[in-house]
């Protein structure tokens, strides 16, 4: 499985957030797989940093991996790697999708009540032909099997 995709060149895709290592796409395209990813790393911050509205620049992350990183590493990272939008994971969102940085990070979650502690709702994101992206949300209405 891919560390990273890339919708038309324009829209970066992954499961974590960004890295302070990440200094270009090409070092996403040479990333070989399988591998353990070593930490620290470009691998591990792809897989397990985070966005904070309350931080500016880099912090280390809460969960005791990776960082947290600011709007202004997101406003300084697309320009540098020519790109619109950074799209990822890994955080549960009340409503399935959540944006960061004025629309230029979006964190979407496609598992509604997640692990049965949390009343979220899911979401997907839909690109279409003019990279225009929009979104289906589904909220659970009933309770999860047991």
């Amino acid at each position: 499985m891919p560390f990273t995709g890339l919708v038309a060149g324009k829209i970066l895709c992954m499961h974590g957030g960004l890295s302070p290592k990440l200094k270009s796409l090409d070092q996403l395209r040479q990333i070989t797989r399988p591998i353990d990813p070593p930490n620290p790393s470009l691998h591990i911050d792809l897989l397990w940093s985070d966005p904070d509205h309350y931080v500016k620049g880099w912090q280390s992350n809460t969960r005791g991996v990776s960082y947290v990183f600011g709007q202004d590493v997101v406003n300084e990272t697309l320009p540098m790697l020519d790109i619109d939008l950074i799209a990822r994971a890994h955080q549960v969102v009340q409503d399935g999708y959540e944006f960061f940085a004025n629309k230029r990070l979006v964190t979407i979650f496609s598992a509604p009540h997640y692990c049965g502690q949390f009343d979220n709702a899911a979401a997907m994101m839909n690109v279409d032909e003019g990279l225009v992206c929009s979104f289906q949300v589904q909220i659970l209405v009933s309770s999860p099997l047991k």
